[in-house]
């Protein structure tokens, strides 16, 4: 755990747990032989989901989004190195992965197997994320996570003791359906919602893997890697700035993502893009 040092913060407090949340979402998904999902040719999750099935013995199925180009960006190449079995879905199909009918026609090219949804959202996700607040090695009153999904931030609210909140930040424009999907993983995973988490919609800065020169300059200055991450921690220092957070507010912002080594694991080249939402 580190502390986050920036003048704007003011008396406001930020501490940095690293976390891959993505192996948390995947923990109580693994009891399966196959397990099919979704993502972009970037995407951390297919990475995730390859690197664990490589592990625990699992065939994995990764449905990417749009056509084959190959050869395989860095992404897809460690997925495939780890075992992986690569198969390309239209934009058009993709933008309906989640209906009855794809799955259908998945399931009969596929077989028996076990759809993860895209960013590994699911109930069992949410309650693999609840088990981080426990981790945290501070005294804090808010933790702060980029959003995309809601899996994540569904998982630490509920996960929460007493008398402190989650905030999210969506890394997607237009996300205000999230609020909504935040509370139904937490309904399917625990039969019941939390109040005590928000979700910012105001530092997507332009939607999904956008970016702009104010936020690259944010990123490079405090040294920060993804795109989300830097999204979520430029958010936590302006609403500080603001005077949103109370003197003397300890926040811990939760440092989504892969660790840097994990290609050169799979056995392929570093150097992959920033992955998908949270």
């Amino acid at each position: 755990m580190e502390e986050l040092l920036d003048p704007a913060l003011g008396q406001v407090r930020v501490f940095l747990m690293h976390d891959d949340n993505k192996q948390r979402k995947l923990k109580y998904n693994l009891g399966h032989r196959r397990l099919l999902t979704f993502g972009g040719a970037y995407s951390h999750h297919i990475r995730a989901v390859a690197r664990a099935g490589r592990r625990h013995g699992i065939e994995t199925i990764g449905v990417i989004r749009g056509e084959e180009h190959l050869p395989l960006n860095p992404t897809l190449a460690c997925a495939a190195a780890c075992g992986m079995t690569l198969t390309y879905l239209d934009r058009a199909s993709y933008r309906l992965k989640h209906t009855p009918e794809v799955h259908a026609r998945l399931r009969e090219r596929w077989g028996d197997v076990e759809i993860l949804p895209e960013g590994g959202s699911n109930a069992a996700a949410v309650r693999g994320c609840a088990e981080l607040p426990p981790e945290i090695g501070v005294d804090y009153d808010v933790v702060c996570c980029p959003v995309g999904t809601g899996g994540t931030l569904a998982g630490i609210a509920a996960g929460l003791p007493p008398g402190r909140r989650a905030l999210g930040f969506a890394v997607l424009k237009g996300a205000g359906f999230l609020t909504g999907e935040v509370a139904r993983l937490q309904r399917e995973a625990y039969g019941r919602t939390w109040d005590n988490w928000s979700v910012n919609l105001d530092y997507h800065f332009g939607g999904y893997a956008r970016s702009t020169p104010a936020l690259d300059r944010f990123a490079a200055e405090h040294g920060v890697e993804g795109i989300y991450v830097a999204k979520m921690l430029y958010g936590v220092l302006d609403l500080a700035r603001q005077g949103a957070f109370a003197p003397g507010t300890r926040v811990v912002a939760v440092v989504t993502g892969q660790p840097s080594t994990f290609v050169a694991a799979c056995g392929a080249p570093t150097g992959f893009d920033s992955g998908e939402p949270r």
